[in-house]
């Protein structure tokens, strides 16, 4: 999987692709452009203390640390905290297997939350493609601590796949 030091996070409105700049490249081109620097970074990432670390056909990485701004009333990580991350990984793994003049959109996803993330702590969520066709893609993920690879999470998505040229 390639992995890069390049973090640009937050795109402005401006910054984002066009339809047609998108329709321009397959998903594993533009995931690629993201991490390599060359295009901005989804403005979810900063928001939610997230970047993109690694791209690979069928698989992709986040990595990104909980603060007390994603805590729910406990002050404990809020489960969609997990769930945006998750969603995120599997979801932009299957873009990467989304064909140029195609776009794609999750349609459903689950989040299992095994433990708690204490704040502050590095986590690397991964995604991993189990199927791409035509129509559809359903990717796998999970959330480990860089540092000692405990599972925090594990997820799974299905993601509709719509050719536009």
């Amino acid at each position: 999987m390639t992995e890069t030091k390049h973090r640009r996070y937050a795109a402005t409105p401006e910054e984002l692709w066009s339809t047609d700049q998108l329709l321009s490249m397959s998903g594993l081109e533009a995931m690629q452009s993201i991490l390599d620097g060359d295009s901005a970074g989804p403005p979810i990432g900063k928001l939610m203390g997230f970047h993109l670390a690694a791209v690979a056909d069928g698989e992709v990485s986040f990595i990104g640390q909980p603060e007390f701004q994603a805590t729910n009333p406990m002050g404990t990580v809020h489960g969609g905290w997990y769930g945006t991350v998750l969603d995120s990984c599997m979801a932009c793994a299957v873009m990467t297997k989304v064909p140029q003049g195609s776009v794609y959109t999750t349609m459903e996803f689950k989040v299992n939350i095994i433990r708690p993330i204490p704040l502050g702590t590095e986590v690397r969520a991964t995604g991993r493609v189990q199927h791409a066709g035509r129509s559809s893609g359903i990717s796998n993920g999970e959330i480990r601590g860089v540092a000692d690879g405990r599972l925090y999470a594990t997820g799974s998505t299905t993601c509709i796949i719509m050719k536009l040229k």
